[in-house]
């Protein structure tokens, strides 16, 4: 993923462990509005999340935090 978007990601991650505690789930379109206007970049995460790390539709903030920090590497 694009470090853009890696970047955005981590953002979010971070506000919603800040507001709801350790153990918040979200699903990969918490980083994209409700509409679709960059389906491109919309594909290319769930690419990411769906075929690439087989998870689950809803994961722990916390996890998917740690694991685009290491794309970031």
């Amino acid at each position: 993923m694009n470090q853009a978007i890696c970047h955005k990601i981590i953002s979010i991650c971070n506000n919603k462990i800040e507001k709801k505690g350790e153990n918040v789930g979200l699903s990969f379109y918490a980083f994209f509005a409700n509409t679709n206007d960059n389906p491109e970049l919309l594909m290319e995460v769930a690419n990411w999340w769906i075929m690439k790390h087989q998870l689950n539709h809803f994961e722990k903030a916390v996890k998917i935090r740690m694991m685009v920090k290491k794309e970031l590497v």
